[in-house]
């Protein structure tokens, strides 16, 4: 691999000032849960809320001024294309974005507010990288890849220089993988400063392109993930070579682990990641026993994720964690039935959200109804208070998950 920590400190330098260095902070109370020590790099701190600036920048400042002036191009699921737009506004060079058809309202909104030309082609992220490499070609604009090339990993390395820079104590790195541009910058920093640091790879279960890449086996791939992000299916040529000197394992993590991570970060840390963000804690919470008193640094890689898709996982969170229950209810459909019913569930301190009474589709008798709770409730536990109180004032009643 010809990307050196030399060439990683060169880039550090050549975007000192207009990268944020982001924090990297220790987490007491991810720590107790996890039983690991564990420091997050805020990279969606930085102002397009990803990592994905530093390499971005530190290629373009590479061009020569015939290059610059005819323009780049790039295939964004978002964060590169945001990282590229706002660099290249900011140094005058003109910009196409390439981006699958359905990447999230919010990152196609923010790369055309940085003043580039944003191209939607193509279903997944691969379909718009094939779409950008031969638009390159025929509008003479250079390819700024937003993982397989040496500058772009040298500036996504930055990353790994400050974390260790910051905690030098870390022992472990947990790093999301899509393409590889990322971990692979990071752990040739990170091994050059400190040769027994482990570094460990995230992808997704829907798309494990790196995972079987290392196997020679051959990946199934899903439509869609909540971590568009790493929704890569052809890792780098060269990212492929340092993961496999430098990274010992990739643990692959599924929709749901993500969203309990994106819940509990935002819970904890108040702060919002996105899918790929959150998969690096997902791999801990998932594999306890693997990290269990090391040093763990865990890359927040970015933060932006559409609203409504984070106010659907705050809801599917709360579920999880009992804190939004639904309980069915067996009632007479006579008046005052559902005022015993509610002045129940108040006794026991829970607050209803919806009701919803079912009279045509049950298999219950005619003069009967089935009524549908939508409670905010403690935990579990409380849940089942509720139903046991229930029963005791008489009524058929039973949590529904």
């Amino acid at each position: 691999m010809s990307v050196t920590l030399q060439d990683i400190q060169a880039a550090a330098k050549l975007i000192e000032g207009h990268v944020a260095v982001t924090p990297c902070l220790h987490s007491r109370t991810l720590s107790d849960i996890t039983g690991a020590e564990v420091y997050l790099k805020f990279e969606n701190h930085q102002f397009t809320a990803s990592f994905k600036e530093r390499g971005a920048l530190t290629k373009l400042l590479a061009l020569d001024p015939v290059h610059a002036k005819k323009g780049v191009i790039a295939a964004s699921a978002g964060n590169h294309a945001q990282g590229v737009a706002y660099h290249a506004h900011r140094l005058g060079i003109p910009a196409v974005i390439v981006m699958p058809r359905f990447t999230p309202y919010v990152k196609v909104e923010q790369t055309q507010r940085h003043g580039a030309e944003v191209v939607l082609e193509g279903d997944n992220f691969d379909a718009a990288k094939a779409y950008a490499i031969e638009n390159a070609g025929k509008r003479g604009l250079t390819l700024v890849h937003a993982y397989d090339d040496e500058k772009i990993v040298a500036g996504q390395g930055t990353c790994g220089l400050e974390m260790m820079q910051q905690h030098p104590e870390l022992d472990t790195l947990v790093v999301a993988i899509g393409g590889g541009g990322l971990i692979s910058g990071i752990s040739i920093a990170a091994k050059a400063m400190k040769p027994s640091v482990d570094v460990v790879g995230v992808e997704v279960v829907r798309f494990p392109a790196m995972y079987h890449a290392m196997k020679g086996t051959e990946p199934v791939f899903a439509a869609s993930t909540i971590a568009e992000g790493i929704a890569v299916k052809e890792p780098g040529r060269i990212t492929r070579e340092v993961v496999k000197q430098n990274v010992s394992e990739i643990i692959l993590v599924d929709e749901g682990d993500i969203e309990e991570a994106i819940v509990m970060l935002l819970e904890i840390e108040k702060t919002v990641v996105e899918g790929a963000g959150g998969a690096p804690l997902a791999a801990v919470l998932k594999n306890r026993d693997r990290f269990r008193g090391r040093k763990v640094g865990l890359v927040l890689g970015g933060g932006n994720i559409d609203p409504l898709m984070l106010a659907e996982i705050i809801e599917r969170g709360m579920v999880r964690a009992g804190r939004l229950a639904r309980v069915l209810v067996e009632v007479r459909d006579l008046p005052g039935s559902l005022a015993r019913v509610t002045a129940c569930v108040a006794e026991m301190n829970a607050n209803i959200e919806q009701v919803h009474h079912q009279r045509a589709f049950t298999t219950l008798a005619v003069q009967n109804a089935e009524v549908e709770l939508v409670l905010k409730t403690r935990n579990h536990e409380h849940v089942k208070l509720i139903v046991e109180a229930l029963k005791k004032n008489g009524f058929n009643a039973r949590a529904h998950s």
